[in-house]
């Protein structure tokens, strides 16, 4: 067996083992702002992902020590599994609070978004899909200073979420493709950024109106 894969094909076989399962559909709903993901998988992906995880024991020479501890290999997988869909049902949630006809409420958005930044980064750290320090880029957004300009951000910050679970690498397992997977880590690291960006202003607006 060849023990001399990329890296970047080792992080893709992470990606399809662990998320496989959790892939969404995006509904298609004629209203304003984003749409709900639906998070239901069918048989046919949980057999690929069964598939697909017996495939890494045999392949995962990165990290010898999954390889030979499936108690680790599988608390991998569920953990991800529920950063994955949890990332998921807080979007919806942010969704349904951009198109409801109350006013925000600056707290869920402060807890939504802090806790998105959390499980983004827990899925990026173990699926290694880190970028380097020099394909870094601070996301650039003005800080949301009023209601219409954290749901702008909102917005955005919910575009890139879809973007990321919908990437080709994600959504078709087997699929080797570098670019996409580079895609899909600036997508992350753009949740990760815009995320904790929209805590801080929604903690400085929710501060004002307790003022």
């Amino acid at each position: 067996m060849n023990t001399h894969h990329t890296a970047a094909k080792y992080s893709l076989v992470g990606i399809l083992l662990l998320l496989s399962a959790a892939v969404p559909t995006f509904a298609q709903r004629t209203v304003s702002g984003p749409p709900p993901i639906d998070k239901h998988s069918n048989q046919a992906r949980k057999r690929q992902q069964d598939t697909a995880t017996r495939e890494w024991q045999l392949r995962n020479f990165g990290n010898p020590a999954l390889t030979k501890d499936r108690r680790r290999l599988e608390a991998l997988i569920a953990q991800t599994e529920e950063d994955f869909n949890r990332m998921l049902s807080l979007h919806n949630e942010i969704a349904r609070a951009l198109t409801a006809t109350k006013p925000l409420d600056y707290h869920f958005v402060s807890e939504a978004t802090g806790e998105i930044r959390k499980r983004a980064h827990s899925i990026q750290s173990n699926l290694v899909l880190t970028l380097a320090p020099e394909e870094i880029k601070n996301v650039e957004m003005p800080g949301a200073t009023n209601e219409s300009e954290m749901k702008d951000g909102l917005v955005k910050l919910c575009k890139q979420i879809r973007s990321f679970v919908t990437n080709p690498v994600i959504e078709q397992p087997n699929l080797i493709d570098t670019e996409k997977l580079a895609s899909a880590k600036r997508d992350l690291e753009n949740v990760i950024q815009l995320s904790a960006l929209l805590k801080k202003d929604a903690d400085q607006l929710s501060g004002k109106i307790q003022k």
